[in-house]
């Protein structure tokens, strides 16, 4: 039986190309998603090693939550630094003020401005010859003094940067003007991967990251012999315990691999959802494809019963039948997926994160994976199938076609399928009252898709009849090539819903993302700008690390066309078990920058130890104007709430954020004390230009760290957002076009084969080639409908019910049909038939009559 299981593969070779492609698609994302991930991790982890190959310890102070500078780092001073020199074992001790510093690119734009990493500030620490070796010169000086600055050549050179040029600069608040006097090199690896770095004096760097005459980090070096474990040891001897520690440069590499790596690991899941969908759709494939060829071949296998072969024997050869098949997938899969790895940094744009450059590591885990999915998918979907052929008597030998499914079989069908479809319709409609995007809505909305979507795939050959008789209406326009068309495709019901529903699975997917899309991106554009009177926003990139100078707020003030600006400070709120967003205004001119709609107070009684919520806010705190409630202004405020009385219930305003309160008490509690993090500017008459907002940036020193936008702008940066969502919903939309082509060219080819003697009766009879060629297109055009048009019907029925979870969260959703990508779809999917067709549909109509009938 393995013999013959050998043979049936190498006799249908042709046929079952179309099945390991599709499989081969599904592997090879599998595997270089992982590879790209054990890739990268290792270039992590290498990259860090070189990183802190000189350090063998590194002294850093303690956190002390709120310290001020010199309270933070008063520990590591010039005496330390002596103090540590005279520690057994240690080779040298170098001192510095590290942090991360934004720069702005000679022509104004930000450098890295929205990235959390690789915008590093450094130390120059000369050694005794009077260089740093770890940023040794390649040009010009080392900085001197407050003015000065060097930068490494990547960072001078992507920034339009020469020497003598005025750099511009930010660590969390003014802007810095400095002249570049010296360029550097160096082998972080962080660095050189895309990040940027400014080389400062000590004493600049100091005040800039520390404090004056303290260091955030002292790094030693290890003596010949001397390990780091034991190094640290002594160190933590003679450092006071509670203000400093010692860490082991291996365990720093590790925390900055893990940390980077986090950041970087939500990369593998678009890959792997794609894999997902494509098995998910090829397991169909597999299963039309092994279906075909036992019906093609149950001659041969009631022959193989009659001469004693069991039902077992019969199982077990398709069962290993399809695990060649899938072997050789897994084989081509893995291969492609080491493609896949290779270009997915470039695909997904990750150069943002600065992952390193690496070798390729492919792990046990990763062919384990191919084999296990290539092979596993494929006998699964091949099962089914086996079990059928096993049925097959040695008596239906003499049959000469395939019997169509009992009325049994077709009801139990009916009924399970109608149950799947009224059980995962009814779970959507029970999100009609939902408002929130919570865990259990999401799995309940996700659960109901699920179960929708196999009702439709049951009931698919039922439905096909009904459906491919009213598209036979327009096929018969083509006259008896269109009649003829139409019956083929009813032919066998089952076979054109199994090769309809990889476009359905494809098709819903795609339509029911593209409506969310389309509605998420209507409801954040105009989002983005509710609630706001001002005509420019002023902001930061990164409320818990930057400020806005408060000599720009008048600034801002003067700038000619300014009617009114308005400060604002961001901080969090805790009146329960979780920290919502608080702005602090001025309550005199609040009202001419926000549109805030009070139900009951008013903006005006503002003032301290009064605050006005959202009506969320006061919904789930159940709190109504003139009442006290408890809460924390501020991250690290402790447990015990201060008592606040609400002055007002505004509708939900995302500009007002979820509470009101006022501005110098939220400053006194913001992440940076005394900061605002927002100028709501509202111009004369409405006026918004070029000019004006040239005027604006230089108001605020061109500050890289902060952005200046006009409402325009605010709602083409929501945009953004949902253009990531469009992408995938594309890639969706390949994979399950590819994979329905496949399954398309597979179905009409065995089609085509198994109807040789009809065609060459037909030929025989006066149908001329081009209308053999037009009758397999329109079967194929048929069966493209019907899949898309239950396709649609799911996803936009999914993507209706569920709008309520996002209107929860956006008030402004409302559903909205994306017509031009649904026609997109549908033309796109008529057109997969069309093409998928065109091979069998020559391959029919070279065949002449006399042999058709010959060799049929």
């Amino acid at each position: 039986m393995l013999l013959i299981a050998l043979r049936n593969v190498l006799a249908h070779k042709a046929r079952l190309i179309m099945t390991v492609l599709a499989v081969c698609i599904g592997v090879a994302f599998i595997t270089g998603s992982l590879v790209f991930a054990d890739s990268t991790t290792a270039a992590y982890r290498a990259a860090m090693s070189r990183n802190y190959a000189d350090i063998a310890v590194s002294v850093t102070p303690k956190s002390l939550p709120g310290a001020s500078g010199k309270e933070q780092y008063g520990a590591l001073d010039d005496a330390l630094v002596r103090k540590l020199s005279t520690v057994p074992g240690v080779a040298s001790v170098r001192p510095a003020a590290d942090s991360s510093v934004t720069l702005s690119a000679k022509d104004g734009t930000p450098m890295r401005a929205d990235s959390m990493m690789g915008k590093f500030g450094a130390t120059y620490v000369p050694g005794a010859d009077g260089k740093d070796s770890r940023y040794p010169l390649t040009a010009g000086r080392a900085p001197r003094n407050s003015g000065e600055v060097a930068l490494n050549r990547g960072t001078a050179a992507a920034g339009g940067y020469a020497l003598g040029d005025t750099v511009t600069l930010a660590k969390d608040g003014p802007v810095l003007k400095k002249r570049l006097v010296g360029l550097v090199s160096t082998n972080d690896s962080r660095v050189n991967a895309g990040g940027t770095l400014a080389v400062f004096d000590k004493t600049t760097a100091q005040k800039l990251f520390a404090a004056p005459e303290h260091y955030n980090q002292i790094d030693l070096t290890a003596t010949p012999g001397t390990s780091q474990f034991e190094l640290a040891d002594r160190v933590t001897a003679v450092l006071p315990a509670d203000r400093a520690e010692a860490t082991t440069g291996s365990a720093q590499a590790d925390q900055q691999s893990v940390f980077i790596n986090s950041r970087t690991h939500s990369y593998e899941r678009l890959p792997l959802l794609f894999a997902a969908v494509s098995l998910f759709i090829g397991t169909f494939l597999i299963i039309n494809t092994f279906t075909m060829l036992i019906a093609r071949r149950s001659r041969e296998i009631a022959l193989l019963r009659a001469i004693g072969a069991t039902r077992r024997q019969v199982v077990r050869s398709v069962l290993a039948e399809a695990a060649l098949v899938g072997l050789a997938a897994s084989v081509l899969g893995f291969l492609l997926g080491l493609g896949v790895a290779t270009v997915l940094p470039s695909v997904l744009d990750t150069s943002g994160d600065l992952l390193p450059s690496g070798p390729l590591v492919i792990g046990p885990i990763t062919i384990l994976a191919a084999l296990a999915v290539g092979v596993g998918v494929t006998a699964l979907a091949a099962w089914l199938p086996s079990r059928r052929a096993a049925r097959i008597a040695p008596i239906e030998a003499m049959r000469t076609a395939e019997q169509p499914p009992s009325a049994t079989v077709s009801r139990v069908r009916g009924i399970v399928g109608l149950a799947m479809t009224v059980l995962g319709a009814g779970l959507l409609f029970s999100l009609s009252d939902a408002t929130s995007a919570t865990d259990d809505n999401l799995q309940t909305a996700l659960f109901g898709a699920g179960i929708l979507v196999v009702g439709l795939i049951v009931l698919a050959p039922l439905l096909a009849g009904p459906v491919i008789r009213l598209l036979g209406k327009l096929t018969a326009r083509f006259g008896v090539v269109g009649e003829l068309a139409r019956e083929n495709t009813l032919r066998d019901p089952r076979r054109t819903a199994a090769t309809a529903v990889a476009l359905m699975i494809s098709t819903a997917l795609v339509s029911g993302l593209a409506v969310i899309n389309q509605s998420t991106s209507q409801a954040l554009d105009a989002q983005a700008a509710a609630g706001l009177s001002a005509d420019y926003v002023i902001s930061t990139r990164d409320d818990t690390t930057t400020a806005i100078d408060a000599a720009a707020i008048q600034r801002v003030a003067d700038v000619p066309g300014v009617r009114t600006t308005s400060a604002v400070a961001d901080s969090t709120i805790a009146a329960g078990p979780s920290a919502l967003s608080i702005s602090g205004v001025d309550p005199k001119t609040v009202d001419d920058v926000m549109k805030l709609h009070f139900l009951s107070g008013s903006a005006k009684d503002l003032g301290p130890g009064r605050v006005a919520v959202s009506h969320s806010f006061a919904r789930d705190h159940r709190v109504t104007t003139g009442e006290q409630i408890k809460a924390n202004i501020g991250p690290g405020t402790g447990d015990r709430g201060r008592p606040y009385t609400v002055v007002g219930v505004y509708q939900d305003n995302p500009t007002a954020q979820d509470v009101l309160g006022y501005r110098t008490e939220v400053q006194k509690h913001s992440y940076l004390r005394d900061s605002v993090q927002r100028i709501l500017v509202r111009t004369a008459d409405g006026a918004v230009s070029k000019d004006l907002e040239k005027h604006l940036r230089a108001a605020v020193s061109d500050s890289p760290l902060l952005k200046v936008q006009d409402r325009d702008q605010l709602v083409q940066e929501q945009a953004g957002v949902a253009g990531e969502l469009m992408t995938m919903v594309f890639g969706l939309l390949a994979i399950g076009v590819l994979i329905s082509a496949l399954g398309m060219i597979n179905t009409l080819a065995m089609s085509v084969s198994e109807r040789t003697r009809e065609i060459g009766v037909l030929r025989a009879i006066g149908m001329d080639r081009s209308g053999i060629r037009r009758m397999i297109r329109l079967e194929a055009v048929c069966v493209a409908a019907f899949g898309t048009l239950l396709g649609l019907a799911g996803g936009l029925f999914g993507a209706w019910k569920v709008s309520g979870l996002t209107n929860g969260a956006i008030p402004q959703y409302s559903f909205s049909l994306p017509w031009s990508t649904l026609t997109l779809v549908v033309l796109l999917s008529l057109a997969v038939g069309a093409v998928a067709a065109a091979l069998p549909a020559r391959r029919a109509a070279a065949l002449t009559p006399l042999r058709a009938v010959a060799d049929a």
